[in-house]
């Protein structure tokens, strides 16, 4: 089912290449790239720019095709639950950032920050391989879900846009790190906003306009028109509330821009950001609510993945240009993510592993970039062909990881009794139990045994480093 020819995608795949590599070479091509450059861009970033970058990153492409899925399946209440925790896992940092700034202003990852706080080699193990997982996960999604989508947009080969896509952005975020990032991300979400701009009011007066919109805001069904349903709040909203923040705070991406934001930049950035981020799931729901209306006549093909819907609505009602346009939205998406991974694991690499902050060499940077795109291209691949492994696996056990994570790192920021012991074994207790039943509630599709073990993992963090506190100062 593809809706754009092999030629015209290609075309479209290698326009956006020479574009995003041209766009890096011009406004860096007269830095003189130092280590602190690559990895924080010398700590000067300025709240509009990281604003977009922050945005853009954040809108991992299955974003552009879930948020239309959710108001098409669950109405009002589910876009709601898909866009407000994840505006809330941005703006949490308008207060984490100046923080860690306060404690840590010399500082490159969330890693070596608290190995610094806890002086605990082990527990700084645990978070620079989960911090790294994170990042793997997020090279994986991107190449893999992403060069899907664009197969069945397009119909070109799954192997040839992973290879594409890698390639493409390897080039420009080994020419300059997190700035090469920074600057395309802010392109790459002006790319995103253009399309929508030109997409989305065009299917709405093809559509008739918000009366089809309003017919479909109880989703598919028509029976979630309540955007507080507490059956969806608790089925959907719970979970991903807790996976989405949990993974904000357990992703170097926001910690690596924490770090770059010029100091008086930072709470506008983050705030700015969300809010950046929120306009564009927002916006695309509509396809979703359009879709659900009875009187649209956009139909869901049997055996078609419903992500699809916000594309099949706009060939329902667009001709061929407008798939286009939502095309280079997608890889505009993609990339923006992707380069984001490369540079957020280039810091840990080369920081938390080598202790590498040598100013004018960058090759342990760059050999970071080059090693996570590896293990990620053979991450998707392996995804596309072993039977019964999929993403939806590793995405299970990357939000729990994630989940793990967040309660020391929290109190590592605003409470003075953590102990390296309380972190270490509330950390192990979460994945060793909470891990293993929030997996198997998946498998066995258990509402309450995933809510319950999400919560778990939170309480039981939280339980084991107040029993292993430092004791009060007299």
């Amino acid at each position: 089912m593809a809706f754009l020819d092999f030629t015209t995608s290609i075309l479209v795949l290698i326009f956006f290449s020479i574009a995003m590599i041209l766009v890096t070479w011009f406004f860096t091509r007269h830095k003189n790239v130092t280590n602190e450059y690559f990895l924080v861009s010398n700590r000067n970033v300025h709240w509009l720019i990281g604003a977009g970058s922050l945005a853009a990153s954040w809108i991992w492409a299955p974003a552009l095709f879930i948020s239309s899925q959710m108001a098409y399946q669950l109405g009002l209440p589910g876009i709601f639950w898909f866009v407000f925790p994840n505006m809330i896992a941005v703006a949490i940092y308008f207060w984490l950032a100046p923080k860690i700034r306060e404690k840590f202003p010399q500082g490159h990852t969330l890693p070596e920050y608290i190995g610094e706080r806890l002086g605990d080699k082990k527990v700084h193990k645990i978070y620079f391989f989960g911090y790294s997982f994170y990042q793997l996960m997020a090279v994986s999604v991107q190449l893999f879900a992403g060069s899907s989508l664009i197969f069945l947009l397009t119909g070109v080969p799954l192997e040839l846009s992973i290879f594409l896509l890698a390639l493409t952005v390897f080039i420009y975020a080994w020419i300059s790190g997190f700035e090469s990032s920074v600057v395309t991300d802010f392109v790459q979400l002006g790319i995103i906003f253009l399309g929508l701009i030109i997409v989305i009011p065009a299917a709405l007066n093809a559509a008739g306009g918000f009366e089809t919109v309003l017919k479909g805001i109880g989703g598919v069904t028509g029976q979630h028109s309540n955007l507080f349903d507490p059956a969806v709040a608790f089925s959907f909203g719970i979970v991903t509330s807790i996976g989405l923040i949990s993974g904000a705070i357990a992703d170097q991406q926001f910690w690596q821009r924490a770090f770059a934001f010029n100091k008086k930049s930072i709470k506008l950035g983050f705030l700015a950001g969300a809010v950046l981020f929120g306009i564009v799931p927002i916006t695309l729901s509509l396809l979703g609510f359009m879709a659900a209306s009875p009187a649209s006549g956009v139909t869901l093909p049997p055996g078609t993945d419903p992500s699809m819907i916000g594309v099949l609505t706009i060939t329902h009602y667009l001709p061929t240009a407008f798939i286009i346009v939502f095309f280079l939205m997608l890889l505009a998406g993609l990339a923006s993510t992707l380069d984001s991974a490369l540079s957020a694991f280039s810091a840990l690499y080369a920081v938390d592993m080598h202790k590498f902050t040598e100013s004018n060499d960058i090759s342990k940077p760059r050999t970071g970039m080059l090693l996570i795109l590896i293990l990620g291209i053979l991450v998707a691949l392996i995804t596309a062909y072993i039977p019964g492994f999929g993403l939806k696996q590793l995405w299970w056990i990357f939000n729990s990881v994630g989940a793990a994570l967040v309660v020391p790192t929290i109190l590592s920021l605003y409470w003075d009794r953590l102990t390296a012991k309380g972190a270490y074994y509330g950390i192990i207790t979460a994945l060793v139990i909470g891990l293993p039943l929030f997996v198997y509630g998946n498998l066995t599709d258990n509402t309450n045994l995933i809510v319950m073990s999400a919560l778990f993992i939170i309480i039981v963090n939280a339980i084991i480093c107040w029993v292993f506190r430092k004791k009060a100062q007299d």
